[in-house]
């Protein structure tokens, strides 16, 4: 096996997405992945709690970016100009992903489990973005459902991005705050 060979994540990021798109999601295991990246199953272990964690790694940064970047925003900001440039600025993790995301995105719709893990994931981002309106001094009500509604126009604006090559994610992201903001 080529343990040393390097980018063992991302080797098995590869491996796994390439896995779950020819055999699904619940046919694929563990083993079957490393061995498809040439590594064994404790290396997989190493970076990943289990299989789902190939697509859904990397929350955990995400939601502490947002949460920061709510935060730290201009006093003068509302709270959902504050939720709609954190949400801007966070969408450059994305603008080289495209056809990975739409991947990722393809393995969940065939998987009512992981729609499920999508969905609590989107709560998280909620809960992130309304944790960082809180601590900028927001009543914990208008926090929360202004960080819900910043949570739907992400999922909005990713789907628009996942379908639309002309436009990066930041695009889609303001296009779906000023609909917000034109519906109120």
């Amino acid at each position: 096996m080529g343990r040393w060979e390097p980018d063992a994540q991302g080797r098995l990021q590869q491996a796994a997405m390439a896995l779950y798109t020819e055999r699904g999601f619940d046919q694929t295991t563990v083993a079957e992945i490393a061995e498809r990246a040439g590594l064994t199953e404790r290396t997989f272990f190493r970076y990943f709690a289990d299989k789902r964690e190939v697509l859904f790694g990397g929350q955990r940064q995400l939601l502490e970016q947002l949460t920061k970047s709510v935060a730290e925003d201009s006093d003068s900001a509302t709270p959902l100009d504050a939720i709609s440039a954190a949400l801007q600025e966070a969408a450059a993790i994305f603008d080289d992903r495209r056809d990975g995301s739409r991947q990722r995105q393809a393995v969940i719709d065939a998987n009512p489990a992981l729609q499920e893990r999508e969905r609590t994931k989107r709560f998280a981002l909620a809960a992130a973005m309304a944790d960082g309106l809180v601590s900028r001094g927001v009543a914990e009500a208008t926090a929360r459902l202004t960080a819900e509604a910043g949570a739907a126009v992400f999922q909005l604006a990713f789907e628009q991005w996942l379908a639309d090559d002309t436009h990066d994610l930041a695009y889609f992201v303001r296009r779906a705050v000023a609909d917000l903001k034109a519906s109120l």
